[in-house]
């Protein structure tokens, strides 16, 4: 990546103000930061890209934790008055709702030191910056399927596909997926899934393929899954398809069509966290360009901050969720929509699995 500049050489195009991230300064105990991201494939990633470079270039210590994005432990955090994490890596189905909640800061883009209009869904969020663009994609191993699946209504064929499918045990992506597999529109998925009508929809097709489901509730999980035979497809986070196919030597395709598409990784800073200043310097380190092309040399996710692209290998640009080709028919999650209906849904979810 000739073009791409070093993590830390990348801090004298930074900018921030009063020289935030200038490593003037010996480092002293209180000198760190706790993270909490997804684990995994990704987290490695970003311990490559920006934790160690950020600590390097401040002599801020980051200490790492690991979460499956569970807005209930930091909703917790901030209640009881224990906030241990200082930066999380959010999702987007929950940021919304617990910025509302005035669980999470919100976010001084000025203090910030970057320019929102370039980052993706950065209008969406009051409490967050986007980082990395991920997707939720269907996968399957070619072995099994030579000619595997082609659209989303084919992870809802067990005639054509026979077998167990895998899907994340949530209705975020599930219900939007079914109303797509049953001929609705993507850019109409949000309107019909505003309506009772539309709602009942989509569990009665997913009601089609119930019995045949594998419920999923960690990244790690899908790959697995498919490696043991488990189930012969399943939807998981394309970055951890990739990490698969490349360390690991699985033969496993990923299939793109409706491809869920989204500012899912969202840095946030939860209220009354021990050190807000700190959070701030490590969020502009980690969403400058720099550190953002870094980044998609570990994992395939598509840089939020779109003066990256221009930093990205062109022979890994076709892995991310944000190449062209794979956006044609991306579904793009809405986040006031969750925000607004996600209780309520999960609620039937849960009523429905029960069933």
């Amino acid at each position: 990546m000739g073009k791409t500049l070093t993590a830390v050489g990348a801090l004298a195009v930074v900018g921030l103000a009063a020289g935030a991230l200038a490593p003037a300064k010996p480092a002293f105990a209180g000198d760190q930061l706790t993270i909490v991201s997804w684990g995994g494939a990704l987290q490695a990633a970003e311990r490559k890209a920006f934790f160690e470079p950020f600590s390097k270039a401040t002599r801020i210590k980051v200490t790492e934790d690991e979460f499956n994005g569970e807005a209930a432990k930091i909703r917790a955090m901030v209640e009881t008055k224990t906030v241990s994490w200082d930066v999380a890596n959010g999702y987007s189905s929950w940021v919304t709702q617990l910025c509302a909640e005035g669980v999470l800061e919100t976010i001084d883009w000025n203090k910030l030191g970057r320019d929102r209009a370039k980052f993706t869904d950065g209008d969406k969020y009051e409490c967050g910056v986007p980082s990395v663009i991920s997707a939720t994609i269907v996968a399957y191993d070619r072995e099994r399927f030579p000619n595997g699946p082609k659209t989303i209504a084919d992870l809802f064929d067990l005639r054509k596909f026979p077998g167990k499918r895998g899907l994340l045990k949530s209705p975020f992506g599930n219900l939007e997926w079914a109303l797509i597999a049953d001929g609705i529109a993507i850019r109409d998925v949000y309107k019909v899934l505003n309506t009772p009508e539309g709602v009942d929809r989509a569990f009665k097709k997913l009601d089609t393929i119930k019995k045949d489901v594998v419920w999923w509730q960690a990244g790690a999980q899908p790959p697995q899954l498919l490696a043991d035979g488990q189930v012969v497809m399943t939807s998981a986070y394309n970055g951890r398809i990739y990490d698969a196919v490349k360390n690991s030597g699985k033969h496993f395709e990923i299939m793109w069509d409706a491809e869920e598409w989204g500012a899912a990784n969202i840095w946030v800073i939860p209220k009354g966290g021990p050190r807000p200043d700190d959070a701030y310097k490590f969020i502009a380190f980690a969403t400058s360009p720099e550190a953002q092309a870094n980044l998609t040399k570990y994992i395939p996710y598509g840089p939020a901050n779109s003066d990256a692209m221009a930093l990205v290998d062109p022979t890994i640009q076709p892995h991310l969720p944000t190449a062209p080709d794979h956006m044609a028919n991306a579904l793009k999650g809405d986040p006031a929509f969750w925000a607004d209906k996600g209780d309520e849904l999960r609620q039937r979810f849960t009523a429905w699995l029960a069933k």
